[in-house]
């Protein structure tokens, strides 16, 4: 996202890189010593031959039946525990929440213009006409996840603006990785094609240890990237946005952004309400008008072996560490 002052708009740059794909609780895995679980590989031996490591559609489509239950809140809660309803909340949770206050308005949708190199070809300009109208006294927001993870996109930032404030959302990795995968599944059960299990991807089977080619996995190493970002800007102009807690809990949250990003204190808890329905904060921007998070932020998480679970914390972990280190922020990821 980007956060732009709106007095200063062809000068001044708010930045918000995300990681937050997925879900919002976690799936219930034991985290114990690795020495007293199977070994994972080979990972043919172990999840089936050729055919049978592919998730099944209509396994997917039953639990999707289930979400669609649950939205009509006719799901049992032990159907809901059994089958691991999630739901992706992070940076549109976050962009929705802030436009809450009076002092933000936000772009419609995902901007990319600093990490997709056409975009960027086109010019500084062609960006600004793509930021809604807004006030003086206010600031404007772009969500574009993208920021973070793509190598070129600090430089362009940096050069453009080296004062720039940087919000980063980050969510547990190894539930984020699953969510990742979740969303390109969902995308292959819309044309009707089925898809390896999370397990075949994320463990390479050569060496039986975490896959780090998988797209999921390096995504979730949320300090590498964030390495990166430190070649041009200091730590100080970074504020790191719980995603897991942002749906629990999102009022402290938003408070802290709106603290770091010098606004006056204007959301409160009036403005958040719980949907038992729905399962999650919905919005209030006043008496006659609320919203809810679209219901495809629902996604059903499919089970993943808890070994594999396991397995990724474990790698995760020294990397989690390092990242609480830095930011100066620590968070409850196993």
């Amino acid at each position: 996202m980007l956060f732009k002052q709106q007095a200063l708009l062809r000068q001044k740059l708010f930045v918000l890189g995300s990681l937050a794909i997925g879900s919002l609780l976690y799936l219930v895995a034991r985290v114990g010593s690795l020495d007293r679980l199977q070994p994972l590989c080979p990972i043919d031996g172990r999840f089936g031959p050729r055919g049978q490591d592919e998730i099944p559609l209509r396994a997917m489509q039953f639990k999707r039946g289930l979400l669609h239950e649950f939205r009509k809140g006719n799901a049992t809660k032990e159907q809901i525990r059994l089958h691991n309803l999630v739901r992706k909340g992070g940076t549109r949770a976050l962009l929705e929440m802030l436009n809450l206050h009076p002092a933000v308005v936000k772009a419609s949708q995902e901007i990319h213009f600093f990490d997709n190199d056409e975009n960027y070809a086109k010019g500084i300009e062609w960006y600004r006409k793509k930021m809604p109208f807004s006030y003086p006294h206010q600031i404007t927001i772009e969500k574009s996840p993208a920021y973070f993870i793509t190598e070129e996109v600090p430089e362009r930032i940096y050069k453009m603006n080296s004062s720039i404030k940087l919000l980063i959302i980050v969510r547990e990795p190894t539930t984020r990785a699953i969510s990742d995968y979740t969303q390109v599944l969902e995308g292959k059960e819309r044309k009707n094609k089925t898809y390896y299990k999370f397990e075949k991807l994320a463990i390479d089977p050569n060496t039986c240890e975490v896959n780090t080619k998988y797209k999921a996995v390096r995504t979730s190493i949320y300090t590498k990237h964030l390495e990166r970002w430190l070649k041009y800007f200091p730590i100080e102009q970074f504020h790191i946005v719980d995603g897991d807690r942002l749906i629990t809990e999102p009022l402290p949250e938003l408070q802290l952004v709106e603290k770091f990003l010098n606004l006056p204190p204007r959301i409160s808890q009036y403005n958040l309400y719980f949907n038992a329905t729905r399962g999650f904060y919905c919005l209030r921007f006043n008496i006659v008008f609320n919203k809810c998070l679209a219901g495809s932020k629902g996604r059903i998480h499919p089970e993943v072996d808890t070994s594999v679970i396991t397995k990724l914390r474990k790698f995760f972990h020294p990397f989690n560490q390092k990242f609480y280190q830095i930011t100066g922020r620590t968070f409850k990821w196993p």
